[in-house]
């Protein structure tokens, strides 16, 4: 897969391209159809499939203090969309406050006409896009039909099994994991849900305990499980996933009032130095929430509990 960050940097030779536009957090199961479909609309036109994302999520831009968490970082939705298989080009465009009054018109004649040269649009059947949201289906086939290019709206994706009807969205996978249930975020992502970051020094309670954690630092944007304990995996700096106990909360039995919130893994089968180590960590299942104990050794022996319930699941 091509990537541009930049559309100066986009060749304009060739017959044009097939393109779809929007966040594609989670690059979900949903997002993964639209993908296939563009891809073979594209090869039935013999035109390029593309995708047109931004660098960030637009809401942290226009509404800031309600922009939701992310489920994958761009890093991480580039990767997906690579692994899809059914997309030729990406443009990752950058999105800031001057991008955010950009009047729709000019979005479609100087990013879709102009750079990327497009001659099929596919979209969300509710697709907004442009300065107050002025743009829409409607509009991107009146101005197709002068530039050039047809426009598809399309319906979201239903999911199927447990979720079987639900449309697959960010959004729904959002409240999933917000609520713990982890499997069912799994379901819609087509694989477990990972985040990412940088395992820190901590106060080495864990180790105390006979239980050394991986503190792993995830950026503040980026959307974390519900309070609790998580069978999941634990990949470092080698490549290697092993299974691991995840702890996502604030330590109530250390911490009378709220703590700091930290993501530790107890990485099983496992003696090394992880610290400074980029780190990914996948939720597969919720263990139990996150609890208070009177005495150390009764959380101690919970711990060994729930390491065995890891161990079992993996």
């Amino acid at each position: 897969m091509k990537i541009y960050r930049d559309p100066t940097e986009i060749p304009r030779n060739g017959p044009g391209r097939a393109v779809t536009i929007g966040a594609f957090d989670g690059v979900h199961l949903g997002h993964q159809a639209v993908l296939r479909l563009v891809r073979e609309l594209a090869l039935a036109r013999g035109l390029s499939a593309t995708v047109l994302t931004f660098d960030r999520h637009p809401a942290e831009v226009v509404r800031p203090g309600s922009a939701p968490k992310l489920l994958t970082t761009l890093e991480q939705k580039l990767e997906l969309l690579e692994a899809t298989g059914a997309v030729d080009e990406c443009l990752v465009l950058p999105f800031d406050a001057a991008r955010s009054k950009e009047p729709a018109e000019q979005f479609v004649e100087e990013l879709l006409s102009s750079a990327l040269h497009a001659r099929l649009v596919v979209v969300g059947a509710d697709f907004h896009f442009g300065y107050r949201r002025h743009g829409d289906v409607p509009l991107l086939q009146l101005m197709g039909a002068e530039l050039g290019f047809e426009t598809i709206g399309l319906g979201l994706v239903a999911a199927a099994d447990r979720d079987a009807g639900v449309p697959y969205s960010s959004t729904r996978i959002r409240q999933l994991i917000a609520a713990g249930d982890v499997e069912g975020a799994a379901v819609m992502l087509g694989r477990p849900h990972e985040v990412r970051g940088t395992v820190e020094r901590g106060d080495a309670r864990g180790r105390e305990l006979g239980f050394p954690t991986a503190n792993v630092g995830v950026p503040e944007n980026v959307c974390l499980p519900a309070d609790g304990v998580y069978a999941g995996t634990f990949t470092g700096a080698d490549g290697v996933e092993r299974l691991a106990a995840i702890s996502a909360g604030r330590r109530p039995t250390f911490y009378a009032e709220a703590g700091m919130f930290l993501l530790e893994a107890y990485v099983l089968d496992f003696d090394g130095d992880l610290y400074g180590q980029t780190a990914r960590v996948r939720f597969t299942r919720r263990i139990r929430g996150q609890e208070r104990f009177e005495h150390v050794d009764d959380l101690i022996a919970q711990m060994h509990r729930d390491v065995e319930e890891v161990r079992r699941q993996g």
